[in-house]
């Protein structure tokens, strides 16, 4: 309960900060003047969550996001698998992926654009690329990590290839895996706010910006506002979603021990050492 509070008392000093600053027009480096105050974006909040707009950026939004970073979950896990595993597909596979991976997916929405019929697949292929990377990256590197002697135990006990996989290859690599779809789903939002910016019709990212051009700039903060929050939800579902898969791993949390003070024994003239009585004691108890 005290780490809810603290995490609390942050959100609310903040926010308590951002009003002190913009509502005295604090000009020194940054402008805060030009910023508008924590009262108006919930004035802006309120009135736009009342209207339809909201809500249907909002499932907009989701349903891209969720549609490309399913799909990069279920490529790049088996991308990643395949190309730990064999040299054949890392052969032909590593130096093309390698060479795409680098490429910002923000860059490929005019190739999005030129390649899909309608603005929709653009946004939702921007979206996977996003996330597909991380994914694939993160389980390929958790894969060449296992220990080789679980394998080699599967084999010894007649299990086959597939038999591997699924009993060694795959909960092995679990939370690496699960590193990277927390990555992905993180970078997915970016992208698709981006490509909503960009060629969307509707969304949270396309709201944003036309918040933005006609000088809104409480619907821009709220915009931003409900990108965090989605962004944060999805985010903590991948990762109780990878507690809840992985939960035979031994979980480690951080207490901070205590100092105890050992108190030192008085030293006696003809008293042997501890060390030395404690052998003595062990060669009595074996003969």
């Amino acid at each position: 309960m005290t780490r809810y509070v603290l995490r609390a008392v942050s959100l609310a000093a903040a926010l308590g900060l951002w009003q002190l600053l913009t509502s005295l027009n604090v000009d020194l480096w940054l402008r805060f003047s030009q910023f508008p105050t924590v009262a108006d974006v919930a004035h802006a909040f309120a009135d736009r969550v009342s209207g339809p707009d909201y809500w249907t950026d909002l499932t907009d939004s989701l349903t891209r996001i969720l549609s490309g970073f399913l799909l990069a979950a279920v490529l790049g896990v088996a991308t990643g698998v395949l190309v730990a595993r064999s040299r054949l597909a890392e052969d032909l596979l590593g130096p093309l992926l390698e060479v795409v991976r680098p490429i910002p997916a923000i860059a490929l929405v005019p190739v999005a654009i030129l390649l899909f019929p309608s603005n929709e697949q653009g946004i939702v292929f921007i979206t996977f690329t996003a996330a597909y990377f991380p994914v694939l990256v993160s389980t390929r590197h958790a894969v060449r990590a296992l220990t080789p002697a679980w394998e080699e135990a599967v084999r010894t006990m007649g299990g086959g290839r597939w038999r591997i996989l699924g009993s060694v290859v795959l909960p092995g690599a679990l939370p690496g895996i699960f590193g990277g779809l927390s990555v992905g789903i993180g970078v997915s939002w970016i992208c698709v706010i981006s490509a909503e910016m960009i060629s969307g019709q509707y969304g949270v990212g396309y709201r944003t910006w036309q918040d933005y051009t006609v000088v809104d700039y409480p619907g821009v903060f709220v915009g931003m506002v409900t990108i965090g929050v989605l962004g944060w939800l999805t985010s903590t579902a991948v990762e109780l979603l990878g507690r809840r898969l992985t939960r035979w791993l031994p979980r480690t949390s951080y207490v901070p021990a205590a100092r105890t003070r050992t108190p030192k024994r008085p030293s006696h003239a003809g008293h042997a050492p501890t060390a030395v009585r404690t052998e003595e004691a062990r060669d009595e108890h074996l003969v």
